[in-house]
């Protein structure tokens, strides 16, 4: 059984909160991640909340800023890939 470490933060003004990043990497939070909130008796616990699409956005964006890609690039190579399941798939594509 793992046993959990207790992490202190300074609640801010505004009340933001800074996760420290060990916690932040333990459960793959990112900078503009949506989380749940839960009160548990006199606790709370933070959830990562996904959203489908704004996690395939932050990832698309990822990639481009990691591969130095363009998205035209990407939308480029997204059509050949299509384009090859299809043939694979169907057949020949006929024109």
């Amino acid at each position: 059984m793992q046993t959990a470490k207790a992490y202190k933060a300074e609640i801010k003004a505004r009340g933001q909160l800074t996760i420290p990043k060990k916690i932040r990497e333990a459960g793959l939070l990112e900078e503009g991640q949506i989380v749940s909130l839960i009160p548990v008796g006199d606790s709370i616990m933070i959830t990562p909340k996904r959203l489908p699409l704004e996690e395939a956005r932050r990832e698309i964006r990822k990639i481009l800023k990691t591969s130095g890609s363009s998205v035209e690039e990407l939308l480029k190579g997204l059509k050949e890939e299509r384009e090859e399941q299809f043939k694979e798939t169907y057949g020949r594509k006929n024109r």
